[in-house]
């Protein structure tokens, strides 16, 4: 049975293209009412193309397109806006948002409000001095949409309050717990209160917050990749440690 579902005027951000054939590429978009779809582009590497220039990241585009699953096909591709100017520190931060977006969103799963969040995260990656404010803040509002976050305000063991002034460990996938005895304070497993609540409210702006905050929600998105590894964390991470091996020799 053909599939004649026909979808217009999308609006769309592109996340991952790869070649097809000789002239074609197969295009995964984010789009905001049908989630991630995967279309046939084709013609797109021939000269006479005028969709090529516009298939690029960070450009919101308006799409239109014909069948669904693996075997649907664009049939038209504009453009919102001009291109997102992402500045040039904050361009691999916008490649691990469409990675993330491709390894934990199911295709043809809408999620408007992630949409909406990403939308949001890759507008913001123009200031370099709200890049980490940026992907801290997706993180954890794509999480909480797929239900993958624990509840950062509430002590799992006690069922009351977390308080600013006790510590925590975070389990993720299960969620809080106080840790007997305060004066453990050391690891990357025990949170401050205050720390959890600035999470749990999104104030992020407190720099003293910034490395708990890190390794909390680092810790949530490793629980939900379930063992998949991200190309753009995997560079991140020799990126970090070239640095530190570089600033102790």
């Amino acid at each position: 049975m053909v599939n004649t579902r026909k979808v217009q005027s999308e609006p769309v951000w592109l996340l991952h293209q790869r070649d097809f054939r000789e002239t074609s590429r197969i295009v995964d978009f984010f789009s905001r009412d049908y989630g991630r779809v995967a279309l046939f582009v084709r013609g797109v590497r021939s000269a006479r193309s005028a969709t090529a220039a516009l298939l690029q990241p960070f450009q919101p585009l308006v799409i239109s397109w014909q069948g669904s699953g693996d075997g649907g096909r664009l049939t038209l591709c504009e453009s919102l806006e001009p291109p997102v100017r992402v500045a040039p520190a904050c361009r691999m931060a916008g490649f691990y948002l469409n990675e993330l977006v491709l390894s934990l969103l199911h295709r043809e799963d809408p999620h408007p409000d992630v949409f909406e969040h990403y939308s949001s995260a890759v507008r913001a990656l123009c200031r370099v001095e709200d890049l980490a404010r940026t992907l801290r803040l997706f993180e954890k509002r794509l999480l909480e949409s797929l239900g993958l976050l624990p509840d950062f305000s509430l002590n799992q063991r006690t069922g009351v309050a977390v308080t600013p002034h006790a510590v925590y460990h975070v389990r993720p996938g299960q969620g809080v717990v106080d840790v007997a005895g305060e004066g453990h304070r050391g690891g990357p497993s025990v949170v401050p209160g205050e720390a959890l609540l600035a999470l749990a409210h999104e104030h992020m702006d407190d720099p003293q917050w910034a490395e708990p905050i890190r390794h909390v929600l680092a810790a949530c998105v490793e629980m939900a990749l379930d063992g998949k590894e991200l190309k753009t964390r995997a560079v991140a991470h020799a990126v970090r440690a070239f640095e530190k091996a570089r600033k102790e020799s």
